[in-house]
């Protein structure tokens, strides 16, 4: 079984259905005894870093996750889930997880810093990442898949071999980060057609 975190951070149903596609049982819960029971832990999300954070404390799921993460238990984060697991997030300047060291930054203030002007924010759309690393969630991937993105802030682990992809927009940023038994992207695999399945179904059979 695996957990859906559910904080009231949205995108739940289509990570839900996805796994059902591929034939994996599957809860949205913020029932912590089921996390607890749960083999693996999805953590998606959309939204404000501020908002999640405050809703995963009223909940006690900060706790549960860092418990599962400390047991050793596979985790998927996506989107906001790949952000809130790090130290830190620019966004409402809020102190997060820490199951990463690093923090989250914003395209806005980097676009200024590297002189990229004409590109909107979010980043939104399809979009594709180059492999810095061989990991088996990523396993069966080709560099011309693309994958679906919605963001204005990405995820920037403070030590670079824990960036296992990486995607340009106007500059290059950490699209999926991993650690031991956790492994997160900014995109949603579950919105990204077979690429995205083929991630899930391999998350599904990743042994850290």
């Amino acid at each position: 079984m695996i957990a859906i975190i559910d904080y009231d951070a949205g995108n739940l149903t289509s990570v839900a259905r996805a796994l059902s596609h591929i034939g994996v049982e599957n809860t949205v819960t913020n029932d912590i005894r089921k996390i607890e029971r749960a083999e693996r832990i999805v953590f998606p999300g959309v939204g404000a870093a501020g908002s999640a954070m405050q809703s995963l404390k009223r909940l006690g799921l900060d706790k549960a996750l860092r418990d599962a993460f400390a047991r050793g238990k596979p985790i998927l984060g996506i989107c906001l889930g790949s952000q809130i697991i790090l130290s830190y997030s620019d966004e409402n300047q809020t102190p997060c997880l820490g199951l990463m060291e690093g923090k989250v930054r914003n395209f806005f203030d980097e676009f200024q810093v590297n002189g990229v002007s004409g590109l909107k924010i979010p980043h939104m759309g399809w979009n594709q990442i180059r492999r810095q690393t061989s990991h088996p969630v990523l396993d069966g991937l080709k560099d011309s898949d693309e994958f679906y993105f919605v963001h204005s802030f990405f995820p920037s682990p403070s030590d670079n071999e824990l960036v296992l992809a990486a995607t340009d927009y106007g500059i290059e940023f950490p699209s999926v980060i991993g650690s031991k038994n956790i492994i997160a992207m900014q995109f949603h695999p579950e919105k990204s057609g077979e690429p995205g399945l083929q991630i899930l179904k391999n998350f599904c059979r990743w042994v850290p």
